[in-house]
């Protein structure tokens, strides 16, 4: 883990207000083209089955691929990366009361261009719980 990084990050990034202060975001971890963030799901961001809204996992996994595509620029204070598609796929439920991870990887990063990979486990349960495809587009 780079601490410098992930400092940086925290910083630029807590003024995505929706994700950081609504949705309660953490950054745990910055490296180049990689982030790890976590998220305590408590009722607001549950359906009427106790079980996360699909949209706060995307939420999840969007602010994921933001940090870690614009990883290469925090040193420069510079964020340069936005999501131009993403598509995700469920594969268990995520339950109140869980903290989730969202690994998030580039597979290509090029120069206008990349492609990540975002997986959503609960360290709670084992579970993988989605696993998302975000195109990033340098703008």
């Amino acid at each position: 883990m780079n601490n410098c990084l992930t400092e940086t990050a925290r910083k630029l990034f807590m003024n995505d207000r929706y994700a950081t202060e609504l949705t309660g975001i953490e950054i745990v971890s910055v490296s180049k083209h990689q982030c790890i963030c976590s998220l305590l799901l408590v009722h607001r961001h549950c359906n009427a089955r106790d079980t996360a809204m699909g949209g706060v996992l995307f939420t999840l996994a969007d602010f994921a691929a933001a940090v870690a595509a614009n990883s290469e620029n925090l040193s420069k204070e510079e964020l340069h990366w936005v999501s131009l598609d993403a598509n995700i796929h469920y594969l268990a439920p995520a339950l109140l009361g869980q903290r989730l991870t969202a690994t998030c990887t580039a597979l290509k990063h090029g120069r206008t261009t990349a492609l990540y990979q975002t997986i959503i486990e609960s360290p709670d349960s084992g579970k993988r719980i989605a696993v998302i495809g975000t195109t990033m587009m340098r703008v």
